[in-house]
């Protein structure tokens, strides 16, 4: 299919963007890497009557580290986040999610922010952002205002962002003294999107008899938007990390997940892999750290 017919103005700073937000309201969309708008004008899923190319406004990219917080600018491009050192060091979850989106070529032109806006809750960034307790910074015309990641993600391709505001950039929490990251999903294809996912945080204390803190558990791929799950997380930091403590933390996973099926898995299966995700994110994350 071809897209339909529509208006074309490259934006020359963020005030001309916004600008051209406030005249034009939900008529516009923006335009940043385009990976997935292209896809969904050629599919007639959008029709905007004006695109507003947000690509040139260099100001909105980068990586910068910052006392405490990590910051990637909204118009960083998956790439740059997946070699970047600063990622590696300070958000390794990022880095270890990023091979994960799609193939290269759409990694190479893709932006951290246009995910993160379009809230694809198949895709791997909103989860990572939700686990991370990430602060999105959002521009408008009366300036920024800061909307932490529990908050932003509001449904499907839905978000706290305005139609007036643009995105950009997104603030992380830097790694703290014994927190560990792991990141996993499962996809019939490397590039495909995925059945489900886990992004996993949490600080780890003792060996054998581990125990667990501020343990986020963030699924992606099963509901309508990131699910963080508290009744799972809740029973495994109830104490020492014992065979009977996962079981029942598998149990209480399994009771307040409810996701939906698709063409090729139903709900019980879901349930089933999103079990097996948790199950080997505890493992991973009570590793020795190397």
């Amino acid at each position: 299919m071809k897209s339909p017919a529509f208006d074309y103005i490259r934006a020359t700073s963020p005030q001309h963007a916004l600008a051209l937000l406030a005249e034009h309201g939900d008529d516009a969309h923006l335009l940043a890497g385009g990976q997935t708008l292209l896809a969904t004008l050629n599919l007639r899923l959008s029709q905007p009557a004006l695109l507003v190319d947000i690509g040139a406004l260099t100001q909105l990219a980068g990586i910068t580290v910052s006392g405490s917080t990590l910051r990637i600018g909204a118009l960083t491009r998956h790439v740059e986040v997946e070699e970047s050192p600063l990622v590696a060091r300070h958000a390794p979850l990022l880095a270890q999610a990023a091979p994960h989106i799609a193939h290269r070529a759409i990694r190479n032109r893709g932006t951290f922010g246009g995910a993160v806006a379009y809230a694809d809750p198949a895709a791997e960034w909103p989860a990572c952002v939700l686990a991370l307790n990430a602060t999105l910074v959002l521009l408008g015309a009366a300036g920024e205002r800061r909307v932490a990641a529990a908050d932003f993600f509001r449904g499907v391709y839905t978000t706290a962002r305005r139609s007036d505001e643009l995105l950009v950039a997104c603030e992380f929490p830097v790694i703290g003294a014994g927190e560990r990251h792991h990141f996993s999903e499962l996809a019939r294809r490397q590039g495909d999107y995925a059945i489900a996912g886990l992004a996993a945080c949490a600080r780890v204390q003792g060996g054998a008899a581990a125990r667990l803190g501020d343990l986020r558990l963030v699924f992606l791929s099963l509901g309508d938007r990131p699910l963080r799950a508290r009744a799972a997380e809740a029973v495994l930091q109830a104490g020492a990390l014992t065979p009977e403590r996962i079981a029942e933390a598998d149990a209480a996973l399994r009771a307040e997940l409810d996701p939906f099926a698709d063409i090729t898995h139903s709900a019980a299966a879901k349930k089933q892999l999103a079990a097996t995700l948790m199950r080997r994110a505890l493992s991973a994350l009570c590793k020795e750290a190397p």
